[in-house]
C-alpha cells in the first residue's frame, strides 16, 4: 500500500510540474506579445477581415467602460495559447509517455502532432478564407440607411466560436483514423456512413455558424472532405483482420520501462 501511495504521489508531483511548465510557457509568450507588438495591434489583426468588409469610415464600438482594454488582453492571451500549444501538448505527451509501450508511443506521438497541425490549419482556414467571404456576404445585405458598427466583445465571442468550430472540424481525419486503427469501425462501415456524415455535417454547420448559406457551406464541405481524407488514410493504418496491437511485454522490457519512468521522475525532482 505504501508503494502504491508513493507512486500515486510521484504521479501528482510530475503532473504539477508539467502543468506549471505549460502555464509558464503561456505566460512568457503572453508577456512578449503584450510588450510587442501589443494587444492593440493583435486585435487589429484579428479584426482585419471584418474591417475590410465594412463600409469606408466604419469602425467597431466598445460599449463597456473597460472593454477597450479587457478584450484586446483576452485576444493576446488566446494568441499566446495558440503559439505555446506545441509545447503544452509536448508536456502532456511527456507525462503519459512513460506509461506507454513502444508500439503505443509510435502511434500516439504522430497523432498528437497531426492533431496540433490540423487544429491550427482549421483556425488559419477560418481566418484567411472564411471570414472574408462571410463578412462580405453579410454586409452586402445591410440597408443603405444604417451604418454597421459591431461591438468588439461580440466580435471576440464570434471569432472564438468560429475558430473552435473549424479547429475541431479539422480533427475529423484523426478521429476516423483512431477509430479505424482501434478496430471500432471497419473501412466498409466508414463508407456506408458517408451519407449520414454529409447530412450531419450540414446540420452541425447550420447550428454552429451564423445564419447564412456561405458560412454553412464553408464549414460543411470541409467536414465532408476531411472525412473522406480520414477514410483514405485509414486504408494504410488499419490492423489486419484478427490482429491486435497489444502483446505481453517481456520481463526485461518491463524493467527497462520502469527504470526509464523512475529516471524521468527523478529528473523532475
Amino acid at each position: 500500500m505504501t508503494s502504491q501511495q508513493d507512486t500515486f504521489i510521484s504521479h501528482l508531483v510530475e503532473l504539477r510540474v508539467r502543468l506549471l511548465r505549460a502555464l509558464v510557457a503561456i505566460a512568457l509568450v503572453f508577456i512578449v506579445l503584450f510588450l510587442y507588438p501589443g494587444s492593440g495591434p493583435i486585435y487589429d489583426f484579428l479584426a482585419a477581415p471584418l474591417m475590410q468588409a465594412l463600409p469606408d469610415g466604419a469602425k467597431m464600438i466598445a460599449t463597456g467602460v473597460i472593454t477597450p482594454f479587457v478584450v484586446p488582453v483576452k485576444i493576446t492571451a488566446f494568441a499566446a495559447l495558440f503559439i505555446a500549444l506545441p509545447y503544452v501538448l509536448y508536456q502532456a505527451w511527456a507525462f503519459v509517455a512513460p506509461g506507454l509501450y513502444a508500439h503505443e508511443k509510435r502511434l500516439v506521438l504522430p497523432l498528437v502532432i497531426a492533431s496540433t497541425v490540423l487544429f491550427l490549419l482549421g483556425v488559419a482556414f477560418c481566418y484567411y478564407f472564411v471570414f472574408g467571404k462571410v463578412f462580405t456576404f453579410i454586409n452586402s445585405f445591410a440597408p443603405q440607411s444604417i451604418t454597421p458598427a459591431p461591438d468588439i466583445e461580440a466580435y471576440f465571442s464570434f471569432v472564438l466560436t468560429m475558430f473552435l468550430a473549424f479547429g475541431v472540424t479539422f480533427e475529423i481525419p484523426v478521429v476516423v483514423v483512431v477509430l479505424a486503427r482501434a478496430g471500432i469501425v471497419s473501412l466498409d462501415q466508414l463508407k456506408q456512413a458517408r451519407p449520414y456524415v454529409i447530412v450531419g455535417a450540414f446540420v452541425v454547420a447550420a447550428v454552429v455558424t451564423p445564419p447564412d448559406v456561405i458560412s454553412q457551406i464553408l464549414l460543411a464541405v470541409p467536414m465532408w472532405l476531411l472525412y473522406e481524407l480520414g477514410i483514405f488514410v485509414a486504408r494504410f493504418v488499419m490492423k489486419p483482420q484478427g490482429a491486435t496491437d497489444w502483446k505481453a511485454p517481456s520481463e526485461a522490457e518491463m524493467e527497462r520501462e520502469l527504470d526509464k519512468a523512475d529516471a524521468d521522475r527523478q529528473d523532475l525532482k
